[in-house]
Protein backbone atom coordinates (compact mmCIF):
# COMPACT_ATOMS: atom_id res chain seq x y z
CA UNK A 1 0.00 0.00 0.00
CA UNK A 2 1.32 3.52 -0.80
CA UNK A 3 1.84 6.86 1.46
CA UNK A 4 -1.12 8.18 -1.03
CA UNK A 5 -3.61 5.18 -0.53
CA UNK A 6 -3.09 5.55 3.48
CA UNK A 7 -3.60 8.88 3.09
CA UNK A 8 -6.63 8.60 1.43
CA UNK A 9 -7.95 5.50 3.81
CA UNK A 10 -7.48 8.11 6.72
CA UNK A 11 -9.81 10.55 4.60
CA UNK A 12 -6.74 13.11 4.45
CA UNK A 13 -6.90 13.13 0.79
CA UNK A 14 -10.21 14.13 -1.12
CA UNK A 15 -8.65 14.90 -4.84
CA UNK A 16 -5.41 15.07 -6.60
CA UNK A 17 -4.39 16.13 -9.62
CA UNK A 18 -1.79 14.29 -12.44
CA UNK A 19 -2.16 11.21 -9.11
CA UNK A 20 0.02 8.91 -11.32
CA UNK A 21 3.01 11.20 -11.68
CA UNK A 22 2.80 12.18 -8.31
CA UNK A 23 2.69 8.45 -6.96
CA UNK A 24 5.98 8.33 -9.57
CA UNK A 25 7.38 11.16 -7.81
CA UNK A 26 6.65 9.80 -3.84
CA UNK A 27 7.95 6.57 -5.12
CA UNK A 28 10.74 7.40 -6.96
CA UNK A 29 13.22 7.97 -4.06
CA UNK A 30 13.14 9.29 -0.24
CA UNK A 31 11.18 12.48 0.49
CA UNK A 32 11.89 15.09 2.87
CA UNK A 33 8.55 16.82 4.82
CA UNK A 34 8.93 19.64 6.72
CA UNK A 35 5.94 19.44 9.81
CA UNK A 36 6.76 22.87 11.78
CA UNK A 37 4.22 24.19 13.93
CA UNK A 38 5.26 25.26 18.16
CA UNK A 39 4.07 22.69 20.65
CA UNK A 40 4.32 25.36 23.42
CA UNK A 41 2.59 27.82 21.58
CA UNK A 42 -1.12 28.93 24.37
CA UNK A 43 -3.17 27.14 21.37
CA UNK A 44 -2.77 25.61 17.35
CA UNK A 45 -5.65 25.81 14.72
CA UNK A 46 -7.23 22.75 13.04
CA UNK A 47 -4.39 23.05 10.10
CA UNK A 48 -1.90 21.83 12.58
CA UNK A 49 -4.46 18.67 12.84
CA UNK A 50 -4.10 17.21 9.67
CA UNK A 51 -0.21 16.60 10.24
CA UNK A 52 -0.60 15.26 13.32
CA UNK A 53 -3.15 13.12 12.04
CA UNK A 54 -0.93 11.69 8.98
Amino acid sequence: MSLLDNLKGLGLIAQTSAESELLDHLESGSRTVYCGFDPTANSLHIGNLVPLLA
